[in-house]
């Protein structure tokens, strides 16, 4: 081992001004730029994923029941919520269960007309998402007893329909009958999550509100909401659901519901994919043409050694050991670099992304030290290996000739 380690060390030297050298120090760059790349495109696709989820599920919960002839429309087709249905979904894998029931309809002021959905919520409804989201006002408080005409606008509508909090919104909707008819409703907060497709679209109400638009009694709903425990794995959640449920419902997964979202989410983990097997494969044809210059440049060297004795695999492990250890220092490197740029980007949020595209005001970063760790180390198996083809030209090398060898 210490023979390995002295002939090896005279052999590969950095402070040499040789070709050798330089392509040590290539080497040394490239492995560096290789990991940070691959950990950079790890952290940001696991932050995208993860904050996107979030936001999705935090607006239309990991599971929804509704009625199974479902129209495309918002215009939901009610069923019942009562005591039998109640008892069919007490599992226990299930946080929470809310009623909630959708109403089309339209914003109009002075100036200008948008179409939105009213999403009716009760008294017990969870709030904590759109709380982290509140940008102004409060949330509204609602009671099964009477009718709150406090709503829950996004800055994209209060925007655009040049609203704020403690205004006066008039929203018309279209009955039964084909009638338009028109209800005032107060504005108690304005929230804003970044997600477009809900935000420029949901206003929060009282559920007492849409029943009474729909004509529908007080168990009456039009999807449930239903949040799961923390660890609990949705979609053998949602298998369990579906089969505990009348057969008139149906249940759904949050990807179900915004299958574009997810499908964009899953491509983009095929693009980190791409950009890791491309690192993985110029960092080590980099690392190749290293050891094999290296080994061409020794020729004479490696001749000398099996002249006084030494086999291929004892000559081949002269090379390997100082190998690895150049692989060691550029991976360092490498960590140290990304993961400081991930750092970075996490507590400064010093690049900025347009939410109309992304969703998200930043570049996201969410750093598992068991990705960091399982990278690290199939990289570095993998590259070891890659490390082997050259050496395997040493078997060829003829003490008589390699000794001539400049």
């Amino acid at each position: 081992m210490k023979a390995t380690r002295f002939i090896s060390s005279r052999i590969f030297s950095f402070s040499k001004e040789n070709l050798s050298s330089i392509v040590m120090k290539i080497a040394v760059v490239s492995i560096a730029l290789g990991i940070s790349i691959m950990l950079i495109s790890i952290s940001v696709v696991v932050g995208f994923k993860n904050q996107i989820k979030d936001k999705v599920v935090g607006f239309v919960s990991p599971i929804q029941i509704q009625v199974l002839n479902q129209n495309e429309s918002m215009e939901e087709t009610p069923f019942q919520y009562d005591s039998t249905l109640k008892s069919r979904l007490e599992l226990p894998f299930i946080k929470s269960i809310f009623p909630v029931a959708n109403k089309a309809g339209l914003v109009k002021t002075d100036d200008e007309i948008h179409g939105i959905v009213l999403k009716g919520v009760d008294k017990d409804y969870d709030w904590t998402y759109i709380q982290s989201n509140l940008i102004s006002g409060d949330i509204p408080q609602y009671d099964d007893n009477e009718r709150s005409n406090d709503v829950l606008i996004s800055k994209i509508i209060a925007d655009k329909m040049l609203l704020d909090v403690n205004d006066e919104v008039r929203i018309w909707f279209v009955g039964e009958d084909m009638k338009t008819r028109g209800r005032k409703f107060l504005i108690k907060g304005i929230y804003e999550t970044g997600l477009t497709e809900c935000d420029e679209r949901f206003i929060y109400c009282d559920l007492n509100q849409v029943r009474r638009l729909n004509g529908w009694n007080e168990n009456m709903v039009g999807h449930l909401e239903i949040n799961l425990l923390d660890d609990i794995e949705v979609t053998e959640a949602n298998n369990v659901i579906y089969y505990r449920i009348p057969t008139n419902l149906i249940s759904y997964k949050a990807s179900d519901l915004y299958p574009q979202i997810f499908d964009w989410l899953e491509l983009q983990d095929m693009n980190v994919v791409i950009i890791i097997v491309l690192m993985l494969l110029v960092a080590g044809i980099t690392i190749i043409s290293m050891l094999l210059i290296i080994v061409l440049e020794r020729t004479s060297t490696i001749g000398i050694l099996k002249s006084m004795g030494a086999n291929n695999a004892f000559i081949r492990k002269i090379f390997l050991q100082r190998s690895r250890r150049i692989l060691l220092i550029g991976m360092l490197f490498g960590n140290l670099f990304g993961i400081g740029l991930c750092l970075i980007q996490k507590y400064t949020e010093i690049i900025k992304l347009s939410p109309e595209s992304y969703y998200l005001s930043s570049v996201p970063i969410e750093m598992n030290i068991w990705y960091i760790l399982m990278l690290n180390i199939g990289t570095f198996v993998l590259w070891v290996m890659m490390m082997l083809i050259p050496t395997m030209i040493i078997n060829n090398i003829k003490p008589s000739k390699s000794i001539r060898f400049e």
